[in-house]
């Protein structure tokens, strides 16, 4: 059956689609607000016309590309073209003002391009009894992994002084995320009689205004994004090597980004998030974390596509899409009568071994893209502000307004951007409000339906063998950076002292 799925991918028109899908993906990736979810949406309607293959292989090339694209823009512009690059463009956008843009950009090519294979090989071997491991997963478990998310604030501290400040972003970032409908009860809550937040604030726009266009109003006052001493570094990079020691951090976040993949209804944006603090933790380096550490890229790039393959073991196997994109590439699956489960490896198996075949194209397409084009990418960060300013705040607003239509959420858009510049000097984290933002729905649903399923009883969030799993990994999280910080603030009060 591979070798039939050998023969019906390699033909001009598969190959042709593909390429198209991946390019367009890129594109798609790279522009602030045009999500990879609505990208494979606008498409359904085109492969109407197309066969089957060609529509599937042209999704999933969108999909792969669109992964990978929203990192550019975060690396050169502090601008993550998809809420998965957020975490991408914290340690990115410091490498490129150190003239390293086009070195950030390799990187995260090769880590992307590991983190999609990695993610469709265990997707081509082992689907099925993944698909079944996922279904062990019940609210109490969501509701630890996004408390395993929320954990990485306290990894975003070197300090005590930034650890309450970051401990206070993260609570800001869980009030904002509250407004909207209770999920439980139907009860509104904090929408001031605004019908765009029944639905609460939209993470996009938000995620917009915080990075795009907060970073845009600080580059007023610049004449570009790299300064002239680093010029000449930038020019250099083709002959800089991938740094040592980024390859555990790849592997690490294709496996986490896997593994989270998997799970029905998590996001390639908590995968990088967690794989970006694991890393972090695991980093015999992590003072560098935050100042452009390529640990940091590697890992946050090699989870969030690690999310590819893994979201698509649930989507092909049980109908159960593992996120957003999924849920998208769902309905053009069964649009052309192709209904998930044993059916789709067995009648249907060619036409499916063939589209997953066809992601392990897409992945060498867009690292020879990526790679290829990174000096031109790179180019863009040398952009003069006076030009660069008005062109992406252009595109940043019409991807807020894009989202849903709605000038409410461009004007969320502009005042987080206020917001963000107000936060950053007065030295609070954005990432750590990001991760609230995030977190906050998806921990607030898992523990109401847990307290549900337990008829009030908390023990159900520890009597779960995949429960207590967590809870250990959780601990370990919280417990080596406390005991960092600890230690840190022991040694100052003894400098203290002694002076």
């Amino acid at each position: 059956m591979i070798l039939q799925a050998l023969h019906a991918l390699f033909t001009p028109v598969s190959l042709f689609a593909i390429f198209i899908g991946t390019t367009s993906g890129v594109i798609v990736g790279g522009m602030p607000g045009l999500t990879a979810t609505m990208a494979v949406a606008l498409l359904i309607p085109v492969t109407f016309a197309l066969e089957p293959l060609t529509g599937l292989l042209l999704m999933g090339g969108v999909y792969c590309g669109a992964m990978y694209g929203g990192s550019i823009p975060a690396i050169l512009l502090r601008t993550p073209g998809t809420p998965a690059a957020v975490a991408t463009a914290i340690e990115g956008y410091p490498m490129t003002q150190q003239g390293k843009g086009g070195l950030a950009l390799k990187i995260s090519a090769v880590a992307s391009f590991t983190g999609g294979t990695f993610s469709t090989l265990i997707l081509l071997m082992i689907a099925p009894a993944l698909a079944t491991f996922a279904l062990t997963f019940g609210p109490p478990e969501y509701f630890l992994l996004a408390l395993l998310g929320l954990a990485g604030i306290v990894s975003m501290a070197d300090d005590e002084n930034r650890l309450v400040k970051a401990l206070i972003s993260g609570f800001i970032g869980l009030v904002l995320a509250v407004v909207g409908t209770d999920p439980i009860s139907g009860m509104l809550r904090y929408t001031m009689g605004v019908t765009d937040l029944f639905d609460g604030i939209a993470f996009m726009p938000a995620l917009i205004g915080m990075f795009s266009l907060s970073q845009m109003l600080e580059l007023t006052g610049t004449k570009q994004v790299v300064d002239e001493a680093a010029l000449a570094t930038t020019k250099k990079f083709k002959r800089e090597p991938l740094p040592k020691g980024i390859s555990k951090s790849i592997w690490l976040g294709s496996l986490i980004g896997t593994v989270i993949g998997i799970l029905p209804g998590e996001g390639a944006t908590i995968a990088a998030f967690v794989s970006y603090n694991v890393a972090k933790r695991r980093s015999k380096n992590p003072q560098l974390f935050g100042k452009g550490s390529p640990e940091g890229i590697a890992a946050a790039e090699a989870g969030n596509n690690g999310c590819v393959g893994g979201s698509l073991v649930p989507t092909l196997t049980l109908g159960i899409p593992g996120n957003s994109v999924a849920a998208a590439l769902l309905g053009g699956l069964l649009i052309h009568g192709l209904v998930p489960g044993p059916e789709l490896f067995t009648t249907y198996g060619v036409m499916t071994y063939a589209f997953i075949l066809s992601l392990f194209i897409a992945n060498i397409i867009f690292l020879l893209l990526g790679l290829f084009m990174a000096p031109y990418f790179a180019r863009i960060s040398m952009t003069p502000t006076n030009m660069l300013i008005p062109v992406v705040c252009l595109f940043s607003v019409l991807g807020a307004y894009a989202m849903n239509n709605s000038i409410t959420d461009v004007f969320i858009s502009l005042l987080f951007g206020l917001a963000a510049i107000i936060l950053q000097k007065t030295g609070f984290s954005l990432g750590a409000l990001i991760l609230g933002l995030i977190l906050g729905p998806i921990a607030e649903t898992g523990f109401a339906q847990a307290l549900i399923i337990g008829h009030g009883s908390y023990s159900i969030f520890f009597t779960r063998p995949q429960a207590l799993a967590l809870w250990v990994i959780i601990i370990l999280l919280l417990i080596t950076p406390m005991i960092q910080i600890y230690k840190q603030s022991k040694q100052e009060k003894k400098e203290q002292t002694i002076g």
